[in-house]
């Protein structure tokens, strides 16, 4: 989802880092009670950040990255997920690549905005509400979170020349990585379900979590 510099006119990167910084400042206010979640942003942007790291090619007018998404969102939380991501894409944009810098909040809400709509949509409901997560109703969500993802990153490319078949091969292949993240999701909850109570269970947000087991999960 790092669309290549210079495809983008200054009035959007204008438009993308306002909202940014409404939607970060807003959320801030959530965060400042809750110092709880201070340390998981920080856990939030390493993991995020070797996940994108570690896969990561270049398609077309942007890239497909193995982003841990839903991991993130469903061991460390809703606050730390969206200021994880932010965090993150600035460490690496300063440490690998300071021409992503100008891009910072386009990424960064194509990233955060899907991640809105499936926490207030369907994700509270296993977050907050108790509802047993299931591989399939992880898949739904990562299917739902990649759509949000690629949808943003069309609004960001229209006008820019950019044609819609050059998107969709960037968007088809997004279609591997919804099959494979649900996997390490579930299993990640698992194994921290299995630690809770204890030292390593206690860095995470996973007490509320309801996790099927392997023969029940559909």
């Amino acid at each position: 989802m790092h669309i290549e510099t210079g495809l983008i006119a200054q009035p959007k990167l204008i438009l993308a880092g306002a909202t940014a910084a409404v939607v970060l400042a807003y959320y801030l206010r959530h965060l400042i009670r809750r110092p709880q979640d201070w340390p998981r942003i920080l856990l939030a942007a390493l993991f995020f950040s070797v996940f994108m790291e570690a896969i990561h090619f270049h398609v077309g007018p942007s890239e497909l990255h193995f982003v841990g998404a839903m991991a993130i969102y469903f061991t460390l939380g809703f606050l730390p997920a969206l200021f994880g991501f932010a965090l993150g894409l600035l460490l690496q944009a300063l440490i690998f690549e300071p021409a992503d810098l100008a891009h910072w909040a386009v990424n960064s809400l194509s990233l955060i905005l899907p991640l809105l709509l499936v926490h207030y949509t369907i994700g509270r409901r296993y977050r907050e509400q108790g509802e047993t997560l299931t591989w399939g109703r992880i898949l739904r969500l990562d299917a739902m979170y990649y759509s949000g993802v690629a949808l943003m990153v069309g609004f960001w490319l229209a006008g820019t020349g950019t044609g819609i078949s050059a998107w969709a091969l960037w968007a088809s292949s997004y279609a591997l990585i919804v099959l494979i993240e649900p996997l390490v999701t579930y299993a990640a909850v698992r194994l921290l379900k299995a630690h809770e109570g204890k030292r390593l269970g206690r860095l995470f947000a996973v007490d509320n979590l309801r996790i099927a087991s392997a023969r029940q999960s559909s």
